[in-house]
């Protein structure tokens, strides 16, 4: 199966990942890890870090001459913006720079510096900071790779910012392109110039603002994932790859939130048979996705994703040293991130889908997997 590994912080010089699992014969191109380190970047309301960084990801190991070739998957992105903290992030020597003892409340830097016996919560927050989803945004545009292979692609849109509702009807892959041009990633242009004017307020305001993702997964088939043991349903895998996201405070798959106020009639999806094309269902309610495994329909999730902890007007907080009240630490920040976490989404959920897909059908080879895949497929009832 798929499985990953990251390293780094936030203002040390790079960020570091390992992708295993990945079948040998799958061709790998710089640019379509790149071109996912820019998205994650895009988005109207991102603060001053955005402008500093320009990823790139140098692959170090698991490639030659643009194909895997079965091994580890080495990546590593250097942050640029290391040069100008090298006094508080050395690696070696004595501490030098001043040390943060103002937990800043939404932020793991209270919990972290008590857990770890820390006096200085930079120890915490710069591994905590979302700066570390740069790096799954890479090793998900090479799970995006595997199963674009597959026939399978993922895409996200900002359905709520700021209050702000979107009116999206249904959506397919051709509509990304359009998607990635909205300056705050939503397909509903009159809800785009609300968002924009409600980023405006809250950035006037010092404030900040969260809202509400969908990620889609199209061409799924149907089968991965398992209702045999609670550890392997899909929608579980699915479900914590988001809340791992900093600052995704919940997430639903298909209309799982809206269903809580049904009644049961109103909630399942019918069943047909369509000779030639297989089970069919008028709808998707249950997110392609029951009893723990793929039904076949598009893989759907909404998230979460709370108002950003780092305001400009900070919070009341108490000194880690000394305990006597201040102003919490204020730490460069956007006024909202949904954009960029549609495309961290996007990419933990390529992830959950690749190693679903390989625990299936093998990952040795590229090869070996499409065809046993084709050989599932055609004892599936047409």
């Amino acid at each position: 199966m798929i499985r990953i590994l990251t390293a780094g912080e936030s203002h040390g010089p790079a960020l570091v990942g390992i992708l295993e699992g990945m079948p040998a014969g799958v061709k790998i191109a710089q640019r379509a890890i790149d071109k996912d380190l820019s998205r994650r970047q895009m988005g109207y309301g991102r603060g001053g870090r955005m402008q500093i960084e320009r990823d790139r990801a140098q692959i170090l190991s698991g490639v030659r001459f643009g194909e895997a070739i079965g091994s580890p998957i080495a990546l590593l992105i250097t942050n640029r913006d290391f040069a100008h903290w090298q006094d508080r992030m050395a690696n070696s020597g004595p501490p030098t720079g001043p040390a943060v003892t103002r937990p800043r409340p939404g932020h793991a830097d209270l919990a972290g510096a008590l857990k770890y016996g820390r006096t200085d919560a930079r120890d915490i927050l710069e591994r905590a900071s979302a700066r570390e989803t740069a790096m799954r945004v890479a090793l998900g545009a090479l799970a995006k790779t595997l199963l674009a292979t597959c026939g399978i692609q993922v895409l996200s849109h900002v359905t709520a910012l700021g209050g702000v509702q979107a009116d999206v009807g249904v959506l397919t892959p051709a509509d990304l392109a359009r998607i990635d041009r909205s300056p705050v990633r939503t397909a509903d242009p009159q809800a785009e110039v609300a968002m924009i004017a409600a980023i405006d307020r809250a950035k006037e305001a010092g404030d900040t603002l969260g809202g509400m993702v969908e990620v889609v997964a199209f061409g799924v088939p149907v089968g991965l994932g398992s209702h045999a043991q609670y550890d392997r349903r899909l929608d579980a895998a699915v479900a914590g790859a988001m809340v791992s996201i900093p600052a995704i405070k919940g997430a639903e798959v298909g209309d799982a939130w809206w269903s809580a106020d049904q009644v049961g009639s109103m909630v399942h999806d019918p069943i047909g048979f369509t000779p030639g094309e297989g089970f069919t269902r008028p709808t998707n309610r249950a997110g392609g996705i029951e009893g723990g495994m793929s039904n076949g329909q598009p893989i759907r999730v909404r998230i979460a994703m709370k108002p950003l902890s780092s305001l400009r007007r900070p919070l009341a907080s108490t000194d880690l040293i000394t305990h006597k009240p201040f102003d919490a630490q204020v730490e460069r920040s956007d006024v909202v991130a949904l954009p960029a976490a549609g495309v961290v989404a996007e990419a933990v959920l390529a992830l959950v889908l690749a190693s679903a897909l390989t625990e299936k059908f093998g990952a040795d080879t590229l090869t070996e997997l499409k065809r046993a895949k084709r050989a599932y497929e055609r004892r599936l009832p047409r």
